[in-house]
């Protein structure tokens, strides 16, 4: 009969409870013999090591946030700084408070002063960072360093003094205390080894399963749904093996519904529209006659419309691939300025119709990057698109790319009439659009920005916009180099 996972922990706690138990009554019964010391040595010097500790984490993580803030200049680096330096000057105080002899409140108020230098250099350091004026940041670096080196040598100062203290009130309490030690060390050493081995042996036959199960689960997340879990295991985790399989049946599937699914759409939905837009394209010809002007431009209308419907089942399909994970890529290196190029192309007809300027920045020396061309180029068509639609007449839109560290950004401005602050973010999900008024309202699925953050996102990479209202908007995006 297994033993299930509650039995094997209750046996596990108990025996760890009883090796501890022994250990902790012998103590106990010798230690009585040193309470005075022990207990001032546990108030105070104990404690002073710990915040001695707590202090150099303290003004290490400062000294890490704030070079992070300088380098990126993010908010969130200066934030997690100033909580750092809250933590340090509260364990401090609280050392200051404890500090029993003269030499540890010197050491304490020294590590003060240099901590309160340190903060003034960091914070002009900001103000000077913030202004975005031009400064010797090998100077504050080295001053600041200077200051940190100080507060850890103080500190480990600190931490000596502590030790000798605690040292010399052990040595008062004698022979006796020495042999009582030593008989509580072993017995502790035993007693530790004990549980180790006692934890590893139960532990170990309720992590292997899980580690089998926690595979199982990457291979899912990567669509492989095939292998079956045959594990021996306590009956907790066999229970949830015999569902993990169910789960993989049903998972293989509702995998191949999709699949079936999408290869139907793509049948009756594109080759009917695809029909239906040739036939209206042969009636317009005069195939079946000949057609009056009116009727010729009701065909116009029908042509365009049907244009639509295609486009719009395409983009459906498309993006209901990614969002179930089934949209194959082809990967390669390739450059991205002649997408770039061909994508303006494209757009020149639309641009010469409502007289927009259309300009380029940035092409020159960029790198080569690992994409699948196709759906890059669909990412560039619909923001490009975008931003033409949404461009009055002698407007200008304007595609940048440049390359930032390891990553390559491109960008497509336009002088269109901006996008609400609360839009920005909600734009990139399915069916959603800017708000438009006027001449600015236009037709859309709603599906294009969708499509493109799931493009970008696939390739590593983020998508973005930014914008303010009556002063046009940018949509940014970067893929790595």
């Amino acid at each position: 009969m297994k033993l299930s996972i509650f039995s094997r922990m209750m046996i596990s706690y108990l025996a760890i409870f009883i090796l501890v138990t022994a250990v902790s009554s012998y103590a106990i019964v010798k230690i009585r013999q040193f309470n005075k010391t022990t207990k001032y040595i546990l108030a105070v010097d104990n404690r002073i090591l710990g915040y001695g500790k707590k202090l150099t984490d303290f003004i290490l993580s400062q000294s890490r946030f704030e070079r992070k803030f300088i380098l990126t200049k993010d908010q969130a680096f200066y934030d997690q700084f100033l909580s750092a330096k809250e933590d340090f000057l509260r364990v401090l105080t609280e050392t200051l408070v404890l500090a029993d002899t003269s030499s540890k409140k010197d050491t304490l108020n020294q590590i003060k002063k240099e901590f309160e230098n340190y903060q003034s250099l960091f914070d002009e350091e900001v103000k000077l960072v913030r202004s975005k004026r031009d400064y010797s940041r090998m100077r504050f670096e080295l001053e600041k360093q200077k200051r940190v080196d100080t507060i850890l040598e103080e500190l480990e100062t600190l931490g000596v003094q502590s030790q000798q203290d605690i040292f010399q009130r052990m040595e008062m309490l004698g022979v006796a205390g020495d042999s009582a030690r030593k008989m509580v060390i072993g017995m502790a050493i035993t007693a530790m080894v004990l549980v180790l081995l006692t934890s590893f042996f139960i532990t170990r036959t309720i992590t292997r399963p899980l580690k089998v199960l926690v595979d199982k689960t990457r291979d899912i997340s990567r669509g492989i749904f095939d292998s079956q879990l045959n594990i021996s295991s306590p009956p907790e985790v066999l229970e949830l093996a015999r569902a993990f399989n169910t789960m993989c049946e049903k998972l293989r599937a509702l995998d191949k519904m999709k699949s079936d699914f999408f290869s139907s759409m793509s049948h009756e939905l594109r080759t009917p529209l695809t029909s239906i837009k040739e036939g209206i394209s042969l009636l317009k010809d005069g195939v079946g006659g000949t057609v009056p002007e009116r009727q010729k431009r009701l065909l116009t209308i029908l042509t365009l419309e049907t244009n639509r419907l295609i486009t719009l089942v395409s983009s459906l399909l498309d993006l209901s691939k990614m969002e179930a994970g089934m949209m194959t890529y082809t990967f390669a290196k390739r450059s991205l300025a002649p997408l770039i190029e061909r994508a303006m192309i494209e757009m020149v007809p639309l641009v010469e119709s409502k007289k927009i300027r259309l300009e380029q920045k940035g092409f020159e020396s960029l790198p080569t990057l690992r994409m699948d061309s196709e759906r890059i180029l669909q990412v560039l068509r619909n923001l490009m698109g975008n931003a033409v639609k949404f461009t009055p007449e002698g407007g200008r839109v304007t595609i940048s790319a440049r390359q930032v560290n390891q990553e390559v950004e491109v960008s497509v401005a336009d002088t269109g009439p901006g996008i609400p602050a609360e839009k920005l973010t909600t734009i990139f999900d399915k069916y959603q659009q800017a708000d438009g008024s006027g001449s600015y309202r236009m037709k859309g699925t709603g599906l294009g920005l969708s499509i493109a953050q799931h493009v970008v996102s696939s390739h590593g990479g983020r998508i973005w916009a930014e914008s303010r209202l009556g002063e046009g908007s940018i949509f940014i995006f970067v893929l790595p180099a």
